[in-house]
């Protein structure tokens, strides 16, 4: 947020800023789920709903996993929240105890060390390389656990990577997790935002395991706060409690708007944008690779590339701070992320327009030739 703050002061000052540091969608909530918002308040919709969520949309949920992923979730293990992070702080509550250890890839979104710690616990955080697709080997894994580990956290599609989980090794993590007596929660909020064939969810491969979800980022709901979790049969009547007091209940009409998010025309809207953010993601990769930084062989999902700068420089954060205010392109380190080779990495994140897309390779070519 530093990036941000400052490249609004920036903007204020009459610049034109770049921005490739957003974690949001450009592209305004889809008009279906706006008009359903307003329908609901016609209705009179303004109410507390039950604390999971309204049965509406849990079942549309409950269709949307047997259509996508082939599986039966029932309605009860799905609890609506008030955005991803409502629902890993619940999470966090379910599962963690003080003093408890919890595995985490490192770079990884940042927040969910923050509600680890906040639970008296420890992130314990597993090195991974680029050359491994950012994924964690069961031998890295073993190699960071102690006796205080008490589960592993996971992305799929990961932030700042977009490196997905194949199938084999959500397999093989996960049988591994279940020898170590270890829960495993996967994110999973970037699904639907892909570019390959097959994005298999945890559950696929484990009935047992965490998801966590939101509607922000292929849904485009960012400021509805809306997300939802999936929780194992034996933690729903705890997690419906933990829902009651933390929140009473995620907002009536988010729960409502997002009903429509499911609906044919909203599908073909949502599918024309990944289209487009596919597109972006094409020309950047493209550019950032003949400017000479170093990314993946393929950006997988979400909307970011992690790429190498330690041709140009030592320090992400310096790079990023002279990428912002003498070139006007904002851009975040790969400090916010984690530990590992962060001062080598930055993230762009490809969720503005084309033509500013243009602009700002434009800069960064400059900048860097």
């Amino acid at each position: 947020m530093t990036v941000m703050h400052r490249a609004a002061e920036l903007e204020a000052e009459g610049r034109k800023i770049v921005h490739m540091e957003v974690g949001e969608p450009d592209f305004n909530t889809a008009q279906p789920i706006i008009e359903a918002a307003k329908a609901a308040l016609d209705a009179g919709l303004t109410h507390y709903t039950a604390a999971p969520g309204i049965d509406e949309l849990r079942d549309c949920l409950v269709l949307h996993y047997k259509s996508r992923y082939g599986i039966e979730v029932a309605r009860e293990r799905i609890l609506i929240t008030p955005g991803a992070s409502g629902g890993l702080s619940l999470l966090a509550n379910l599962l963690i105890s003080p003093g408890d250890g919890v595995l985490l890839s490192d770079p990884a979104y940042p927040c969910v060390r923050n509600f680890i710690q906040l639970m008296a616990a420890n992130p314990q955080l597993v090195p991974v390389e680029m050359r491994d697709n950012f994924q964690p080997s069961l031998a890295q894994l073993d190699a960071v656990r102690d006796a205080s580990t008490s589960g592993v956290w996971l992305a799929s599609p990961s932030n700042p990577t977009g490196a997905i989980m194949s199938r084999d090794q959500l397999t093989e993590v996960c049988g591994w997790a279940r020898q170590q007596g270890l829960h495993v929660l996967v994110d999973e909020i970037y699904h639907g935002l892909h570019y390959v064939e097959d994005l298999p969810s945890v559950l696929e491969v484990d009935d047992s395991a965490y998801v966590v979800n939101s509607f922000s980022k292929y849904f485009g709901m960012t400021g509805w706060r809306l997300g939802w979790i999936i929780v194992p049969t034996h933690a729903i009547e705890k997690a419906n409690i933990l829902a009651q007091n933390f929140y009473i209940s995620a907002s009536s009409i988010a729960q409502h708007a997002a009903v429509a998010g499911f609906s044919r025309d909203a599908s073909e809207i949502l599918e024309q944008r990944r289209q487009a953010f596919r597109e972006r993601r094409d020309f950047l990769c493209a550019a950032l690779q003949d400017i000479g930084l170093m990314i993946p062989d393929e950006v997988q999902g979400a909307f970011y590339v992690y790429a190498d700068v330690s041709r140009f420089s030592s320090d992400s954060e310096k790079f990023c701070r002279d990428m912002l205010e003498i070139h006007g392109i904002a851009i975040t380190p790969g400090t916010d992320f984690g530990d590992h080779k962060a001062r080598r990495f930055v993230r762009l994140a490809f969720t503005t327009s084309m033509a500013d897309l243009e602009l700002g390779v434009s800069r960064l070519r400059e900048a860097l030739s």
